[in-house]
């Protein structure tokens, strides 16, 4: 099977109704074309074989996660997909491979109305490299973007869905930690098929004053926020320890606290809100079937700071995940 032949079998998909897509696959450029008064969001994320995925995962839910790590950029910019481009380098062409990975690719892109538009494919090891594209509008002059930068002191700190669960799954599999199988099968499916809250980034604009995803781990990228934002922030450590969805019996408090603040994979939003706008942040939630846990509050005086049910100072060395470090 050639390259071309490979494209047409597996990623060329007949013409669809999505109107931003006004040229895709088949020309030495895609043609996209954003409707009147929006911005568009970008986003670029590369997954490589050994460093991001087990080189045994099953090519349907690698598929899947390839996407979805995009899309959950979208969701914390509050972009609406529209279309994404594929970069795809393989040992070989594997039929079986591919239409799974296709078919996983695609039951995520279709749920979210996001078009393959074009791409590239060659041979070498296995890399997957996606570039989403999503829109959001522009009212009055300015746009309606959820940005990094926005936090503002005394806003109330908040994270969709369960943290640490990825972690859990990680550690078991590399033979760190020993799950049950059903428990290891619900924290697999956290790290190899993770959901991207699009809805949820969708229904905060306007609401929250900062957002961002959850990759490297709760800790690291939250600096990354205070770093945009100007701001410091204080966590509480209780709330954070009931975050894993997995329970797992020798997973102690600080275990939990650990895979929370240090873990990774986790594709939920943390975002920032004022304490005004709790309600209205509860019922977002409620509106993209998510659940929203509040987490802490911005500060004043730089830097992060755990604190335990009595206000004690917590000391945490955690930091985001960096592949040069």
């Amino acid at each position: 099977m050639g390259e071309f032949e490979l494209i047409r079998r597996y990623f060329q998909r007949p013409g669809g109704t999505n109107p931003a897509v006004a040229l895709g696959i088949g020309d030495d450029c895609a043609l996209l074309q954003p409707a009147p008064g929006t911005q568009l969001a970008i986003s670029s994320d590369m997954l490589v074989e050994g460093h991001h995925f087990f080189p045994d995962v099953d090519p349907e839910a690698l598929g899947h996660k390839a996407l979805a790590v995009n899309l959950s950029d979208l969701a914390a910019c509050g972009a609406r997909p529209l279309a994404f481009t594929l970069a795809l380098s393989l040992p070989r062409a594997d039929a079986a491979w591919l239409a799974s990975f296709a078919r996983g690719l695609f039951t995520l892109a279709d749920a979210h109305g996001c078009t393959l538009m074009g791409g590239d494919t060659t041979r070498g090891p296995l890399n997957i490299c996606i570039t989403v594209f999503g829109e959001v509008p522009v009212v009055n002059g300015r746009s309606q973007a959820l940005l990094r930068s926005g936090g503002q002191v005394g806003d109330e700190l908040w994270v969709s869905g369960t943290l640490g669960d990825a972690r859990l799954a990680l550690e078991a599999l590399q033979g760190r930690r020993t799950l049950p199988p059903e428990q290891l099968q619900a924290a697999r499916q956290r790290l190899e098929r993770p959901t991207p809250r699009v809805a949820l980034g969708l229904a905060l604009r306007g609401i929250a004053t900062a957002a961002m995803d959850l990759s490297d781990g709760l800790a690291g990228d939250l600096g990354h926020l205070l770093q945009a934002s100007g701001c410091g922030a204080r966590l509480e450590a209780a709330v954070l320890g009931t975050l894993p969805a997995t329970r797992a019996a020798s997973l102690e408090e600080a275990g939990r606290l650990a895979l929370v603040l240090g873990g990774g994979d986790d594709y939920e939003l943390l975002f920032s809100a004022p304490a005004a706008q709790q309600d209205a942040v509860r019922a977002a939630g409620r509106a993209a079937d998510v659940p929203l846990t509040c987490i802490g509050r911005l500060e004043a005086e730089p830097g992060l700071r755990v604190v335990d049910a009595q206000g004690r100072l917590l000391e945490v060395r955690h930091t985001s995940y960096d592949h040069f470090a």
